[in-house]
């Protein structure tokens, strides 16, 4: 979600692909963001996205490690109005603009957890497998502006091991309403204890299986990171779709034994044919 090569690479693809007129005369999204799937072409009613997105993304959180990983793209949504019902993946959500300002969001999705032989070098060895949990998202942007150049961001994460929060500021790129262009995003993020204890710490067996000292998390900021999205139309049915993302993490996090690396990087590239 990965060097940062990649995101200048992303920046370029501007100059080669040149956006359709249909696109922008004939379709308008709910908003005009590229990193909200929006299907539905300005029309009320079902539409669905299908394609693969190809990531390169360290292999687990605080990992030194890379790996590629392909990943289903796409959507089935429901719009109706300015509010868009979806199911996407292992997330079932609605999104919904309020007042030409707001825009909000809840889903229900999964933590895919963490297990021992994402590291192929053997450094969750004697950690153990953490499962796969549901989790509630809410979000929340509110437009700076009547064209969604700029915006803040807020979106809370909960579960029932542990809650976190992640506030920032948006760019949009690009004078398209189809909801291509670019936009990047810089945001902080904060966990509380248990959160931060579920990815970075290791208790007395864990320490006793995998020879890493115990180590316990406090709650507070965990990282400071940007994320780029960049959303193109090649014809009438197909989108080409890029995401590249940097987290910095804390002090806190990085004293962490399982955090071998201070920060997560991640770089995806992939197509979506909309139907």
């Amino acid at each position: 979600m990965k060097k940062m090569t990649g995101f200048a690479a992303l920046l370029c693809l501007n100059s080669f692909i040149v956006q359709p007129a249909f696109a922008q005369a004939e379709e308008t999204a709910m908003v005009p963001l590229p990193s909200q799937d929006d299907f539905s072409k300005g029309e009320d009613g079902w539409s669905f996205g299908l394609g693969l997105t190809v990531e390169y993304e360290t292999a687990y959180e605080g990992s030194d490690e890379f790996e590629f990983e392909p990943q289903p793209a796409g959507a089935v949504q429901w719009r109706s109005g300015d509010n868009i019902f979806y199911f996407a993946g292992e997330a079932l959500g609605w999104r919904g603009l309020r007042a030409e300002h707001w825009l909000l969001e809840a889903a229900i999705g999964f933590d895919e957890g963490r297990e021992e032989n994402d590291s192929e070098d053997g450094y969750l060895d004697g950690l153990g497998d953490q499962e796969e949990g549901a989790e509630l998202v809410l979000q929340a942007r509110r437009a700076l502006d009547a064209d969604w150049r700029y915006w803040l961001v807020s979106r809370v994460v909960a579960s029932d091991e542990g809650n976190l929060a992640l506030f920032g500021i948006g760019r949009r790129f690009g004078d398209q309403v189809d909801g291509t262009g670019s936009e990047v995003n810089l945001v902080a993020t904060f966990h509380d204890s248990e959160y931060a204890t579920k990815g970075f710490g290791i208790d007395a067996g864990q320490a006793a299986a995998s020879g890493l000292p115990q180590t316990s998390m406090s709650g507070g900021l965990r990282s400071i990171g940007v994320d780029f999205n960049y959303r193109q139309y090649i014809n009438e049915n197909w989108q080409l779709y890029g995401e590249a993302l940097f987290e910095y993490y804390s002090s806190d996090v990085r004293d962490s034994p399982i955090a071998r690396s201070n920060y997560e990087a991640e770089v995806g590239i992939g197509f979506i044919y909309i139907f």
